[in-house]
């Protein structure tokens, strides 16, 4: 039995290479907007910049999730990484602001690797085995938001290189740790789908692109249903976080130093959260049930924050929302993978980022909008919505006689 549950050795060579590359794009998160307002960039530009990113995400990541399928993960994760390498280069040297947008959608055409990572959990994992194994691979993915945002102000304080701002000097850390995941993939990361079924072919459609199957994607309810939740979910929480940013600073009066502190206590509790109570909670509770209290609570705790805006009261705030924010997207990606079988693994997870992607592109677009009628407006719709998403997810407790075999 112990046997059984321990987890494969490609299990943490892929975990350990989505850490890297966590960090990789963490390192970015608290440079992205003061870096635009070096551009002149309002608010609302600076928003559209991680919209940009997560369009070109939602175009990018169902192609390399379909392609995984057909011709290895292993291939797919060295290209996406080396995207990312390319992306962050050019955006460090950016000398106007579109060549800035130009860079964050490039980025995002290459960056979908998640799901192709998540393949490779599916590939190498029993049924029973997945929630635990995509609760400690989220955990560590989320570490990165331990490790990234000191190395994103570590960063700042080394020596320019010439032509480069010191918030420039993010980028360029950040390229070199998807240098380094990308190296540690093709050396060590063995290919997890076995070559009969793959025809090693680049026969690229239209139908890669995904939209087909966004359109019928609806087919299968239950399928449909955990679709949309990681929309509804995702887009309020990419509401919380850009809006966070200015309500930190200017609300509450904090500098960006201690933003990145708020960032890396955030990731800790993520963290913590993933690895230590998702597993014991989940023997006590079913996945719906978990999901379903995870959302209220965090819908709470979004209501919160502008009706206490203090620096003391966001901490505590933070504190909870850290610890439960940690739950909804294991949870659905753990019933995503028990209702569709081996063969669809690839292609259905690279679909569920993609409504993901469309998610982080809307929601900070909309708390740009939603941040001219005050910074805590975009909190209070971002709570509301999540406690009515809580209520929607409900409908994914069906049995698991009902699921597809895996």
């Amino acid at each position: 039995m112990a046997a059984q549950s321990r987890l494969p050795l490609q299990f943490w060579i892929v975990t350990l290479v989505a850490f890297i590359n966590s960090v990789s794009f963490t390192i970015i998160i608290p440079t992205l907007y003061p870096y635009a307002k070096e551009f002149g960039l309002s608010d609302l530009a600076a928003s559209l910049l991680t919209t940009a990113f997560s369009l070109s995400q939602f175009l990018g990541t169902p192609i390399l999730g379909r392609l995984s399928d057909r011709i290895g993960r292993k291939p797919l994760l060295v290209i996406s990484l080396l995207g990312t390498v390319v992306a962050n280069l050019l955006a460090a040297v950016s000398p106007f602001a579109w060549w800035l947008y130009l860079a964050r959608m490039l980025d995002g055409l290459t960056g979908g690797n998640n799901s192709v990572a998540q393949a490779v959990v599916s590939d190498i994992t029993t049924p029973e085995q997945r929630t635990q194994a995509f609760g400690i691979f989220g955990g560590i993915f989320r570490l990165g938001f331990v490790v990234g945002p000191p190395l994103a102000y570590f960063a700042q304080t080394l020596p320019p290189i010439p032509g480069i701002t010191p918030l420039g000097m993010s980028f360029m850390v950040s390229a070199l740790m998807a240098l380094v995941a990308a190296v540690l993939c093709f050396a060590v990361l063995p290919e997890t789908r076995p070559s009969s079924e793959c025809d090693r072919k680049l026969n690229l459609s239209l139908n890669d692109f995904g939209f087909g199957r966004l359109a019928t994607s609806f087919r299968k309810p239950l399928v449909g249903r955990i679709f949309l939740m990681t929309f509804l979910n995702g887009a309020t929480f990419t509401v919380f976080t850009f809006a966070f940013q200015p309500f930190f600073l200017t609300v509450l009066g904090q500098d960006t130093k201690n933003l990145a502190f708020a960032f890396v206590f955030f990731g800790v509790l993520a963290f913590l959260s993933q690895v230590f109570l998702l597993g014991p909670l989940r023997k006590r509770m079913n996945l719906v049930t978990l999901l379903v209290t995870a959302l209220i609570m965090r819908g709470i705790l979004l209501i919160f924050y502008p009706l206490f805006p203090t620096i003391e009261a966001f901490w505590v705030l933070l504190f909870f929302f850290g610890i439960v924010n940690a739950f909804p997207m294991p949870l659905i990606d753990s019933l995503l993978s028990l209702r569709t079988s081996k063969d669809e693994q690839g292609e259905v997870l690279g679909t569920n980022s993609s409504y993901l992607s469309m998610a982080n592109a809307i929601g900070p677009a909309v708390s740009g909008v939603l941040v001219t009628f005050g910074y805590g407006m975009p909190f209070l719709v971002a709570g509301g919505l999540t406690i009515a998403i809580a209520i929607f997810a409900f409908s994914l407790n069906l049995p698991d006689n009902q699921a597809p075999a895996v």
